[in-house]
């Protein structure tokens, strides 16, 4: 059976030749500023401004802010038509540790907004050139952001051909785990990722506790830094009631029990990462019998996937719901209180806010790392694919040599060359016909380089 899903995906080298997929062609590609007007449309307005400012940081926030621009660019590139579940915006910050239900550290893909089946090429192509970007804006060797963007294809490409021979259940069951990270590491680097490791351990519900609340009248709730977080008038305790209600009803019934544990203390809303600026996002703080005994959730608007016009609507009614299942299947474990919820205007997901969450931080990143990150994220993202769609097929697609890898390498240059003349056209209308105050937003670019939608 692979076998022949192998041959199968051999034979579409003759209708899609692997280095077809080096082609860029922007001949006839519309503004890319139309379309992220229109992703304002259902975003807070008074927010709207610092996504704006944090995507004017550089051309890779602006890459990061803006994945309906590469989506609809995307769908006019060659496909060969095996579908996968798709994240949707496999950049190489959306890439970290999360904590598995056993609390032990793997890492995998962590932000599944846009998720949604779609072609493979899409989440390699978007990765690979996030490095290409990353590594320009970083200030690296333009030659590294190649060398990394052809070892994130490189490496998926042979972890594809491992997970297609292996069994089902043996490519379900396997991560990339804290020592497998530590062995990607190199010489002296291999001592500041077991820091980096150390931290995300501590990283946890507990450690935010005096970080984001102060104690008051025998309770506690969030402390004020607006425009960042801040108390709003519809996170009300009838808000939080009927949120909380609607997400305990998506648990199963053990964690239904957990959760049942816990009193609702404060909410606010906080604002996260650089594309997801401007839509609902809200922290709840619940507490147990003791005040030393906190859970704090995130409830994060869900709205269609930027994939959807050109890979089709989703079979979920409720995006919370798509996007919940779609990190199911792509991530090894997921958090024990993920779900979703609904509160008769939007759509949302909950998951909890710090849990042994960890990224790479763009600003500190030392080049010697960039090649080994990339490996990393490659290796992962061909895990994910295995789980949801045809490994063998795609596997016998991209065969053993490099063709494809180069072929990506080549797109992924172009593209990040097509990055930097939007970010340079988004800078110069901006500064013409910006709202007032987008320049400013408070704090606006305080998370621009740092993964995740943790804030």
């Amino acid at each position: 059976m692979a076998g022949a899903r192998a041959e199968a995906g051999r034979a579409l080298r003759k209708v899609v030749p692997r280095s077809s997929h080096a082609a860029w062609d922007p001949a006839g590609r519309p503004s890319p500023l139309p379309l992220l007007e229109e992703t304002n449309r259902h975003r807070l307005p008074e927010l709207v401004p610092i996504r704006a400012a944090r995507m004017r940081a550089s051309p890779f926030a602006f890459l990061r802010g803006a994945p309906a621009v590469m989506a609809r660019d995307l769908a006019t590139t060659p496909v060969t038509g095996i579908t996968v579940q798709a994240c949707g915006d496999a950049h190489l910050l959306n890439f970290g540790l999360f904590a598995t239900p056993e609390r032990n550290l793997s890492f995998g893909l962590n932000d599944f907004d846009e998720t949604l089946p779609a072609p493979w090429e899409w989440d390699v192509k978007r990765l690979a050139t996030s490095f290409v970007v990353a590594g320009r804006t970083a200030g690296f060797d333009p030659a590294l952001g190649r060398r990394a963007a052809l070892a994130v294809v490189g490496v998926y490409r042979e972890q594809l051909a491992r997970y297609a021979g292996m069994r089902l259940l043996e490519v379900w069951y396997s991560r990339v785990d804290a020592a497998a990270i530590v062995a990607v590491a190199r010489g002296r680097r291999r001592r500041a990722v077991a820091r980096r490791l150390a931290r995300a351990e501590h990283h946890t519900n507990l450690d935010a506790l005096p970080r984001l609340t102060e104690p008051v009248g025998g309770s506690r709730r969030f402390v004020e830094d607006p425009p960042l977080l801040t108390h709003v008038a519809e996170c009300d305790d009838g808000w939080v009631a009927e949120v909380l209600a609607s997400y305990r009803s998506t648990l199963s019934d053990e964690r239904r029990r957990l959760l049942d544990r816990y009193r609702a203390h404060d909410a606010a809303r906080k604002v996260v990462g650089v594309g997801s600026v401007g839509t609902r996002c809200y922290v709840v703080l619940l507490l147990g019998d003791r005040h030393d005994d906190p859970l704090l959730l995130q409830v994060k608007q869900a709205t269609t996937s930027v994939l959807e016009p050109y890979a089709g609507r989703s079979r979920y009614r409720h995006h919370g719901h798509r996007v919940v299942n779609g990190q199911r299947l792509l991530q090894t474990a997921s958090d024990i209180f993920l779900g979703w919820a609904g509160d008769g205007t939007g759509h949302y997901y909950v998951r909890q806010l710090w849990d042994m969450k960890g990224s790479v931080d763009l600003d500190t990143l030392d080049p010697a790392d960039l090649v080994p990150y990339a490996r990393l994220c490659g290796w992962v993202l061909a895990r994910a694919h295995a789980r949801s769609g045809d490994g063998a097929a795609i596997s016998g697609y991209l065969g053993t040599g490099d063709r494809f890898d180069r072929a990506v390498a080549d797109f992924a240059e172009a593209y990040a060359d097509q990055t930097e003349a939007d970010h340079a056209a988004f800078t110069r209308w901006l500064d013409g016909f910006r709202p007032r105050d987008a320049g400013r937003g408070g704090g606006t670019n305080r998370t621009d380089q740092r993964g995740g939608d943790e804030g």
